[in-house]
């Protein structure tokens, strides 16, 4: 499972940070909401003979990293390049699930001499009031957003209440992949919430606020991966980021959901070898 360290930054703040050791080809992991960062144990079948070394971290307050309230999702590309500085890694590929696709394009746009491809799966596109942004999404997932766009104390107050069985947007297939073949999301999940709600809610908070970058400032290449049946995050997302991305290739996925869409990541860590640059 390689090395887990301790990143300490120059304004005091701490990364928990992962690298698995091994490959030419580095990619740097962004997880989900709320994961923590360790990287994808069930693509490594697939990432080792690629030569595929992971790094990753836990984005701030998760696991072992100093919480950053009000952080946005650029802030993302200063801790990733932090954690590869300190690591010995000028250059690297960038792959996010969910939430951790936003963090994977700030890296691409704001790192851009040093992140050579990037993948994003299932992840949202900017907020903009626009009538297209919640469609299709699941009623947990429109009101956990909403509570953001209301502000911290609402989203804070949200985060507090039971689930209640709210439908957060996972199929059945969902659900079965995660007690098999997907079921190392339960741990990162679990992990993810160990600390409380507090790093969902900064999450949730930026990613209906300015991104704080363009995304046509993403010159890498890029894949956009998603499921057709995602009421998580519905596909209508990878549609609006495709349409800021003129380059991206997209790859809309039939009949699967926010979790087995990522049986099919294996095709995009062929992609990343094919794509990334040196």
């Amino acid at each position: 499972m390689g090395e887990e360290i301790d990143i300490r930054l120059d304004d005091g703040r701490t990364l928990h940070a992962y690298d698995t050791g091994q490959g030419d080809l580095v990619v740097l992991w962004h997880h989900g909401t709320p994961n923590t960062g360790q990287p994808p144990s069930p693509l490594f079948d697939v990432s080792e003979p690629l030569g595929i070394r992971w790094i990753a971290y836990d984005r701030p307050g998760y696991g072992g990293s100093t919480p950053r309230p009000d952080r946005s999702v650029a802030s993302a590309a200063g801790d990733a390049a932090a954690v590869a500085d300190a690591l010995g890694f000028p250059r690297f590929a960038v792959m996010g699930h969910s939430g951790g696709g936003p963090h994977a394009l700030a890296c691409a746009a704001l790192l851009p001499d040093r992140v050579t491809a990037v993948v994003s799966i299932a992840a949202l596109s900017p907020y903009t009031a626009d009538s297209d942004y919640f469609d299709g999404m699941a009623d947990g997932g429109v009101a956990s957003l909403r509570a953001a766009l209301d502000g911290r104390a609402a989203k804070e107050a949200h985060a507090a209440r039971p689930g209640g069985g709210a439908d957060i947007g996972f199929n059945p297939a969902d659900w079965t992949a995660l007690d098999t073949d997907w079921s190392w999301f339960q741990q990162v999940v679990a992990a993810g919430v160990a600390r409380g709600p507090a790093p969902l809610v900064d999450d949730d908070l930026a990613y209906v606020r300015p991104w704080g970058f363009p995304l046509a400032a993403v010159t890498a290449p890029v894949l956009l991966m998603h499921g057709a049946a995602d009421r998580m995050v519905p596909s209508v997302h990878a549609t609006r980021l495709a349409a800021a991305l003129p380059g991206a290739t997209v790859r809309v996925v039939a009949s699967e959901g926010h979790i087995t869409v990522m049986r099919h990541a294996h095709t995009a860590l062929h992609w990343l070898r094919s794509e990334a640059t040196p």
